[in-house]
């Protein structure tokens, strides 16, 4: 364990006293941080954080897997610096404006076809309720009110606010708040690490897609949608899946008559190496060469993005659907409207650091440069995917995630605190280590996260 803070008072313990006495820190246990300590943050530069002493830490997860093109990018500031002379915010029920619009369009531009309409949130269980509530509202609308329930994969995570936590398969969240939900089904994950002996990924996502069916067949006319996090089930350990399964499932979807949500809040917006992950539902797979191309892929009936979507910048979440779902909403009956705000929808800053995140994409030619990031990554990782404690080494796009085999029943705790003392900031789920660094991670700065890893393996394992 890391000692508290040291006899003098130095500039990170005068600032950690002061967070613990007035702060209270999200997924934590406070009491913890008496004897392992809060990590200050003073400020950031690129994929770096700096604590009041100067002392750096290699954002490896991108701070919640927010952070796409470094910290205190210079051109999201300049678009930020620019939009604060002109609104900072305006309620978007019976007003509208530039950033919100222009974001709508582009986004409508760049996603899977058909997702023409976006409703805006600050976060991504936000996001996920209003799809939930959505599709459930749309089924009431449609004459077929008994279609209210939902189901999600096995060790799913769609957020922590009562609806999400309906549809998350976390076993801690279930014990402490079960009684508050409303439980739903869950099915089996097309995760590959579960599959038998011998049979591919493939085949093992068509036979949960089988499971999938026969759980249609029986409960369909009460169910209104099925919710997934598409190629990559990120908060449970970085699950991976062949993407014939979201195939398979969207057309479920259609035969069955239950809406599809891909929960894309983690995985898009670049990080499975196309824009969207659902891009990737077809075989054989072809990689896009810009932000520009599409290739084939899939169409779910609502698209949930937060996270990555301004730069890790500000708060903001949408939920984009198709025009057969806002269609069941207008009518001259209040009623029919859909029954749901946040005070600071669609903020225009939070939309003007989106514009600016999409403009990088488009002028740096982003998905390019980060499939020479991943093979370049994927090259020089041969030392950890070797080693003898790695179990299960798997990567798509900017996300990699292995199982570390270790005696330590503490292991996460203890990779944290090794990590913090080797300038990284990895954050273990489980015996899970996994990399998720911002888009402008350098090669240099890839060497130095692969050796100071493998460093630390070597010490718990």
């Amino acid at each position: 364990m890391i000692s508290r803070m040291s006899s003098h008072r130095s500039a990170n313990a005068e600032f950690l006293a002061r967070s613990l006495a007035a702060v209270w820190h999200p997924c934590s246990q406070m009491k913890h941080y008496e004897t392992f300590p809060l990590v200050p943050i003073a400020r950031g530069s690129g994929v770096w954080l700096y604590d009041f002493e100067e002392k750096r830490y290699l954002d490896a997860v991108s701070s919640w897997w927010v952070n796409l093109f470094g910290h205190c990018n210079p051109r999201i500031n300049a678009a930020l610096r620019d939009q604060l002379e002109k609104l900072e915010h305006v309620l978007l029920a019976g007003f509208t404006h530039e950033p919100a619009v222009q974001l709508s369009e582009r986004l409508a531009a760049l996603a899977p076809p058909g997702l023409g309409h976006c409703f805006y949130a600050s976060d991504g269980a936000s996001a996920t309720e209003i799809a939930l509530k959505m599709s459930a509202h749309h089924w009431r609308n449609s004459g077929k009110p008994d279609k209210s329930r939902f189901i999600s994969l096995e060790n799913s995570y769609h957020g922590e606010t009562l609806g999400a936590l309906s549809v998350t398969d976390v076993a801690l969240f279930r014990s402490a708040y079960g009684a508050l939900i409303r439980q739903q089904a869950t099915v089996p994950s097309p995760d590959w690490r579960k599959a038998a002996a011998g049979e591919s990924a493939e085949a093992y996502a068509l036979r949960c897609a089988d499971m999938l069916e026969r759980h249609f067949q029986q409960h369909h006319s009460k169910l209104a949608a099925f919710i997934i996090e598409p190629l990559v089930q990120g908060a449970t350990g970085m699950a991976m899946y062949h993407p014939v399964y979201l195939r398979r499932a969207r057309q479920l979807c259609d035969e069955y008559g239950v809406h599809l949500i891909a929960d894309e809040i983690a995985v898009g917006m670049g990080r499975t190496g196309t824009l969207f992950a659902c891009e990737q539902a077809s075989a054989p797979l072809t990689p896009a060469s810009g932000i520009g191309e599409k290739i084939t892929g899939i169409t779910p009936d609502f698209l949930c993005l937060s996270k990555g979507i301004t730069g890790g910048y500000l708060p903001l979440s949408v939920v984009m659907t198709r025009d057969e779902v806002y269609q069941g909403f207008y009518s001259d009956e209040a009623a029919r409207g859909f029954l749901h705000s946040h005070s600071y929808s669609g903020n225009p800053l939070a939309c003007r650091a989106a514009l600016a995140t999409l403009d990088i994409f488009q002028q740096d030619d982003v998905l390019a440069a980060n499939r020479a990031k991943a093979a370049y990554m994927n090259r020089i990782s041969r030392p950890l995917r070797e080693h003898p404690a790695v179990r299960n080494w798997r990567n798509i796009g900017m996300i990699w995630g292995f199982e570390v085999d270790s005696p330590h029943r503490d292991f996460s705790q203890r990779c944290f605190a090794l990590a913090l003392k080797n300038e990284l900031l990895l954050r273990p789920i489980g015996n899970t280590i996994y990399f998720m660094p911002p888009y402008v991670i350098s090669n240099e700065e890839m060497d130095l996260l692969v050796s100071r890893t493998l460093h630390i393996i070597n010490q718990l394992s």
